[in-house]
């Protein structure tokens, strides 16, 4: 299963999304009876993309090249001349002339998944336990309901995906790596004295929270190469409390559910191989996976609907601040990624390690093995699974 997009970027029918699956061209789109449909993006006629653009509305599906036009849900509805495809089995009424749909599609609160393959498992029981990060995406918002805002911070990493993935739940590197972003955060708050502090030293400074801080957040692995770090705790929880937000929260659920959902601190979660979630602070990434070499990341925002608009800024200041191109720690995060790649192109060892407490997990009544934050589990469980694709199947 791969993410495709959340239906709120297709409320309407007519309303489409174009991207990649597995540099495969898609289109998300909502037919007329509002049911949301994942179509190869390619004409049945010449193989023409039907859609050049991201996003946008069309009553019908117009090929550029030949004018064959289709339904929203992909049936073929016209071609110029249709006398000349008289008796040979193709054109109208055919079903292979047909836009082809993912073989499977299905969504969870709203999140598009889809997969080339029709054997997969169905997406809840393939999702498990991380279906916890988006209920509490959802629960976050005071009208239980979140949407997509806003456009989409793309970063283009010249490494292979799956440094980038890994680096999401890799709390190890954070004290070495973002050490230009941490510390002069740090200076900043005692200049600051008892004056307030402003949310980007709020958000940088915990970055160098210390190893001991980053084993406390520990790492679960969920099975199927999925994961989150954090739970209780996480680089995001001391963050300045918004009154307005509280006071909508506890208004829709109430005083002790209100902190219940609140609680939740999963600092990444890692639904493998193709996004990542933070619900604190409303944020999705996507990995678009372009060569061996080369990384689509794209970062996009959710509204909590009903919260007040200092929520949405909020989240927005952070992507900015954190993953866009201009950022300060995503470019450190970047030489990383870009010195990964390059290193192992040397002849210098075989393998990269992967021993980091090696021993040290629990295995946990729902099925998740828990160990420290600064543990290596997370990418053993992903190589894992990617062997699993690798592999041959008779």
């Amino acid at each position: 299963w791969l993410y495709v997009g959340h239906e709120s970027q297709v409320p309407q029918p007519g309303n489409y999304y174009a991207t990649t699956l597995a540099r495969q061209p898609v289109l998300m789109i909502r037919h007329t009876d509002g049911r949301v449909h994942v179509l190869y993006n390619r004409c049945a006629h010449k193989g023409a993309m039907l859609v050049g653009d991201g996003c946008g509305k069309a009553e019908k599906l117009r090929c550029a090249y030949h004018g064959w036009t289709y339904a929203t849900d992909g049936t073929l509805q016209h071609t110029p001349q249709p006398e000349g495809y008289a008796n040979c089995g193709f054109g109208l009424g055919h079903p292979e002339s047909n836009l082809r749909s993912l073989p499977r599609v299905a969504s969870y609160r709203s999140f598009v998944f889809a997969s080339m393959s029709a054997s997969v498992p169905d997406l809840e029981p393939w999702l498990g336990i991380t279906k916890l990060t988006f209920d509490n995406a959802v629960e976050r918002s005071p009208e239980g309901e979140i949407e997509i805002v806003g456009g989409c911070l793309r970063y283009l990493h010249d490494a292979n995906w799956k440094i980038l993935l890994e680096n999401v739940s890799d709390n190890l590197h954070s004290m070495v790596t973002h050490q230009s972003a941490y510390q002069p955060a740090r200076m900043a708050r005692r200049d600051l004295g008892d004056a307030p502090v402003p949310m980007a030293i709020a958000m940088l400074e915990p970055f160098g929270g210390g190893y001991d801080f980053f084993d406390q957040i520990g790492h679960t692995a969920c099975g199927n190469g999925h994961s989150f770090t954090g739970g209780d705790v996480s680089i995001h929880s001391e963050y300045p409390e918004i009154p307005a937000y509280l006071r909508a929260m506890e208004q829709r659920y109430g005083a002790e559910e209100s902190r219940r959902i609140l609680a939740v601190q999963r600092h990444n979660t890692v639904i493998y191989p193709s996004m990542t979630f933070k619900c604190a602070l409303q944020s999705i990434r996507v990995y678009r996976p372009l060569a061996v070499d080369r990384t689509l990341q794209e970062t996009w925002t959710f509204r909590l609907k009903g919260a007040p608009e200092e929520m949405l800024e909020r989240a927005t200041f952070y992507n900015h601040l954190v993953f866009s191109p201009a950022s300060i720690a995503g470019n450190d995060d970047y030489e990383a990624y870009h010195r990964i790649q390059q290193g192992l192109v040397s002849q210098g060892s075989d393998w990269v390690s992967q021993h980091r407490h090696l021993s040290d997990h629990s295995a946990n009544d729902d099925g998740t093995s828990s160990a420290p934050g600064t543990s290596d589990i997370v990418f053993r469980y992903e190589f894992e699974e990617w062997r699993k694709f690798m592999q041959v199947k008779s």
